[in-house]
């Protein structure tokens, strides 16, 4: 029994001390928001979501937009809303014949 709950317990330490490397490594990646929201666009247009905007704001100024990304080192967050303007000219534009 005592066995079982010491590999347990490695386990669970090994897999903390693995979660928190990759918060830290991840702060200090600089990618453009420019780059970061394509990406994020791109995966949304494929799961077929329409009528959203992304916003890149200041870190702290999220206000009730749903925060779904980070860019500039961390400076920067992305923010997901639905509707608005942008996101309408984009539906229209999905629609057009081509």
């Amino acid at each position: 029994m005592k066995t079982w709950t010491v590999a347990a317990a490695l386990l669970f330490v090994g897999t903390v001390g693995f979660a928190q490397t990759d918060q830290t490594a991840a702060p200090t990646a600089r990618k453009s928001c420019d780059d970061l929201k394509a990406e994020i666009s791109k995966k949304l247009d494929a799961k077929g979501v329409v009528g959203y905007t992304l916003d890149a704001v200041d870190k702290g100024k999220e206000g009730d937009a749903k925060v779904v990304g980070g860019c500039d080192g961390g400076t920067k967050s992305i923010t997901y809303t639905r509707g608005g303007a942008a996101s309408e000219t984009k539906q229209a534009d999905a629609k057009k014949p081509q």
